[in-house]
């Protein structure tokens, strides 16, 4: 079951969009250098399909896109929840998944996202901001990866 400790409107994670960031708890990944470590714990709300769309209705149009920041240990779950958004009518937004996973689980369906972030954080390489990072942020164009990374290295 996923579970969410908190959310925020935010305008940097994914380019281009307003983002309703949705934090997900009970991380397994336990990256060295992370910088969220209370969402290793299994708490917080459970997020439901009517708690989802809750948050969505507080922020109207003002929000374009829902990233799901986390989920790692049931991604099976953000990929339903992503599946829900994707088929909804009153609620027409993007929705982007972050995971700290190098790569997707087997059987892995992209059609319902628009955006994903692959890579666990590592301090030494930084963020998506940083030339050098392991981290990658991918669009979902026709089905496939399209690495859009370089997107946050300006100049």
């Amino acid at each position: 079951m996923l579970r969410y400790i908190d959310y925020d409107i935010v305008f940097q994670e994914i380019p281009d969009e307003t983002t309703l960031a949705i934090n997900l708890t009970n991380c397994p990944n336990h990256c060295k250098d992370c910088h969220s470590p209370w969402l290793w714990q299994d708490v917080g709300e459970l997020l439901t399909q009517e708690s989802l769309l809750c948050l969505l209705e507080r922020y109207g149009k003002a929000v374009t896109c829902v990233c799901f920041m986390g989920g790692d240990a049931f991604p099976e779950e953000v990929e339903k929840m992503a599946s829900f958004l994707h088929e909804q009518t009153v609620a027409k937004v993007k929705v982007g998944w972050y995971s700290g996973k190098p790569d997707l689980p087997a059987n892995f369906k992209l059609s319902h996202f628009h955006y994903i972030k692959l890579g666990p954080y590592n301090e030494k390489l930084g963020g998506l901001k940083n030339k050098k990072t392991n981290q990658r942020l991918y669009k979902i164009k026709e089905n496939q990866l399209l690495d859009i990374t370089d997107s946050f290295w300006k100049e």
